[in-house]
């Protein structure tokens, strides 16, 4: 049964900093592809970023524009976001999931992102 669990989000001011984790079990966490996906108010789920299983290559949505960064630890089965220089459009929750995801995949709760002043 696979489980996702994110977390590390919370309220930060424009232009703070924020470091995403999400810890996946009931996969073969090392040979997949994992990314991370955002949820705003009232839009649809939309690709953040992606990392390859062995960590080597990075991939990210052109709105990132250098402010994310995607790693991981296969020996935790889990992956990161740090997520610098936030602005309110960046207001989200948060998921990781593997990457391509596919409707059969299950999600986790995600973890709320607020950038607010």
């Amino acid at each position: 049964q696979v489980q996702i669990v994110e977390s590390g989000g919370g309220l930060v001011q424009p232009g703070g900093s924020l470091r995403l984790s999400c810890v996946i079990s009931g996969i073969a966490f090392k040979a997949k592809s994992m990314g991370w996906y955002r949820q705003a108010p009232g839009k649809q789920r939309e690709y953040v970023a992606r990392i390859a299983p062995d960590g080597q290559q990075t991939m990210y949505a052109d709105f990132m524009e250098e402010r994310f960064t995607i790693s991981r630890d296969n020996a935790k089965n889990t992956v990161y976001l740090q997520a610098n220089d936030l602005r309110p459009e960046d207001t989200a929750v948060y998921y990781c999931n593997v990457a391509p995801v596919y409707d059969r995949d299950p999600w986790g709760q995600g973890t709320q992102v607020t950038v607010s002043s």
